[in-house]
């Protein structure tokens, strides 16, 4: 509990201190945010924006996931190392991004392809990674499997494991970035989720399949009291970025940001062995993927909007929903999605009968 509580304080702490001086900095720069000319137009306002907010959660996790583990004189594990790199990948395939839209002064950064390259050689190296560095009882970080509350089902290998990881990263990240659309829409939530991984790893190291007392229910997982350290760490740099992006935001986490906060939540999951149960954890985030999907995919059968607009925050918004309202709502959908998940978690050992 004390690395968690160090890991949390000390990234809080430089999300808090850290953001302000990053929106100077980015400020002075002029790096503000492009907006799309074909958005709601109450975005308009918003151009100029200091944008890339992402890198200061991205520093304040990895310097408080540290800080935890030299204070206390721990050594970190491969399960947390690898879930940081996937973070920090992905925010930096982010902020390639985003520099080349405020470089450049558009709304469009990176081409798609260039943009998914990375998150695929990124992903590779975490899912290669993930299948290998076994502990004393031969439990690698991941496992070839498919994994709801725990691994179940028989082993898809190591290939069709890569593969599966890589549309798990890549469906997550652009989620979460579909997601960061209003001021604190997607901090809001990833932090919910984020405090569920805190939990879940608390709670599968207490009931580890290799401790001394066998648990019916126990979780075959390397590393659960690191994972949990992992997302305390990301949830208190994002809270402390969270006090100054809640609307009216002064700065946006960018693609920086939003890539980064999917890559988290993809590498916790697949590293707890609970990826199918992300999707529940994080069902706001699904839900806003979807609206995407279906807009698309009926535009191009029906040559009809769904939606007034896609995601489905610019639909409320051109509905007439002020902007507070959209995240307020959204956010509590968000919050009744992670107590359902946490809620399925705790499921099988409540008592019976």
């Amino acid at each position: 509990m004390t690395l968690i509580i160090i890991a949390a304080a000390v990234s809080l702490i430089i999300g808090m201190v850290g953001t302000p001086v990053w929106i100077r900095i980015v400020a002075r720069l002029g790096y503000g945010q492009m907006i799309r000319e074909e958005g709601p137009q109450a975005h308009l306002d918003k151009r100029g924006t200091p944008t890339m907010g992402g890198a200061v959660f991205i520093v304040g996790s990895l310097l408080g996931y540290a800080a935890a583990h030299l204070i206390t004189g721990t050594s970190p594990t491969v399960s947390g190392v690898l879930v940081l790199f996937l973070m920090t990948g992905l925010g930096v395939v982010g902020f390639v991004d985003d520099y080349i839209k405020v470089f450049k002064q558009r709304s469009l950064g990176l081409r798609s392809g260039a943009k998914m390259i990375g998150i695929i050689l990124i992903g590779v190296v975490f899912a290669v990674g993930a299948l290998n560095f076994p502990d004393g009882y031969d439990v690698t970080p991941a496992s070839p499997h498919l994994s709801f509350l725990r691994d179940f089902g028989p082993s898809i290998g190591p290939y069709l494991f890569v593969v599966w990881a890589l549309i798990l990263i890549a469906a997550t990240s652009n989620g979460v970035n579909l997601t960061d659309g209003l001021d604190g829409l997607a901090a809001g939530p990833a932090g919910m989720v984020l405090a569920a991984y805190v939990i879940i790893g608390n709670w599968q190291l207490r009931n580890s399949c290799y401790n001394d007392g066998l648990a019916p229910n126990c979780y075959s997982v390397r590393d659960p009291l690191d994972l949990a350290v992992v997302a305390a760490a990301v949830l208190g740099g994002v809270f402390g970025f969270l006090w100054w992006n809640a609307p009216p935001a002064k700065i946006f986490m960018g693609d920086t940001g939003s890539l980064a906060l999917g890559g988290v939540l993809v590498g916790l999951a697949i590293t707890t062995r609970t990826q199918f149960l992300l999707g529940i954890l994080a069902g706001l985030i699904v839900i806003i993927t979807l609206s995407v999907i279906i807009q698309v995919g009926g535009f191009k059968m029906t040559k009809k909007r769904v939606f007034k607009m896609a995601p489905l925050q610019h639909h409320f918004e051109l509905s007439g929903w002020a902007e507070t309202t959209i995240v307020v709502r959204f956010w509590l959908m968000s919050a009744l999605f992670t107590a359902i998940g946490l809620g399925l978690f705790y499921l099988e050992w409540m008592p019976k009968g």
